[in-house]
């Protein structure tokens, strides 16, 4: 396994298959006659119908997705070439974290970084005031508010990281750093950004000669490609 990934617990199909039924899918029988070429839709792995509008059908999914009103883990996998639509909610899918990019700019923000090390300071402060056994006495009219709690979880229902399992990753633009970024605005603005490079660094990464502009997603880190054991 690469590192950070996870392996999916699995979440009910009815939500899903509920929402399908209200956003327009169709059973085999309404369209056994029809000649308008329509996507397939399989909820894990079984043909449940088929939709005429893929596209906004597959984007409205990611959106509830990334609001949690959908399952995290919920793959979403649409095969143009094969017209066909998979969606996955069992268990036992490898999935990575990623972060999500919307307009070539990550959507992770500073904000973020402030709300998880606020996080982290209080429970550090909890703790270190349990191992030298200092006690704040209560007073039921005041009481102390409520410890900070932002983590992992919460990065994930507010949408700045995304979990992708093997299939649905192959649907995606995937970006190594926030630099790669940076250089696809700047080529999507006709400025090109080596031009101010005057001699080849040995050391430095080597860069991606993207001419896309449409990344989706973006690495953690380049080493959360890697497994535990596994070296360059």
């Amino acid at each position: 396994l690469s590192l950070m990934s996870c392996i999916s617990v699995g979440s009910l199909s009815a939500p899903v298959i509920e929402f399908l039924e209200e956003w327009g899918l169709e059973s085999l029988e309404e369209n056994a006659h029809s000649s308008t070429p329509c996507t397939k839709v399989f909820v894990n792995g079984v043909w449940m119908g088929v939709h005429r509008d893929p596209t906004n059908l597959v984007k409205t999914l990611k959106k509830l997705r990334r609001k949690d009103d959908i399952n995290a883990e919920v793959s979403v996998v649409r095969d143009i070439r094969e017209r066909e639509l998979r969606l996955y909610t069992d268990a036992g899918r490898v999935c990575r974290p990623l972060f999500i990019v919307e307009n070539q700019q990550l959507l992770m923000q500073k904000v973020h970084i402030e709300n998880l090390n606020r996080a982290k300071e209080e429970r550090a402060e909890e703790e270190r005031k349990k191992a030298e056994g200092i006690e704040e006495p209560e007073d039921p009219d005041d009481p102390p508010p409520p410890r900070y709690e932002y983590q992992w979880e919460n990065l994930i229902k507010d949408g700045v990281i995304e979990l992708l399992d093997a299939e649905e990753e192959e649907t995606v633009m995937i970006c190594m750093t926030p630099e790669d970024l940076e250089n696809s605005r700047l080529q999507a603005a006709d400025i090109d950004p080596h031009e101010n490079d005057t001699e080849a660094d040995p050391s430095a990464r080597l860069k991606a000669p993207t001419n896309a502009h449409t990344w989706t997603h973006c690495e953690i880190h380049p080493s959360m490609i890697l497994g535990v054991c596994a070296s360059i």
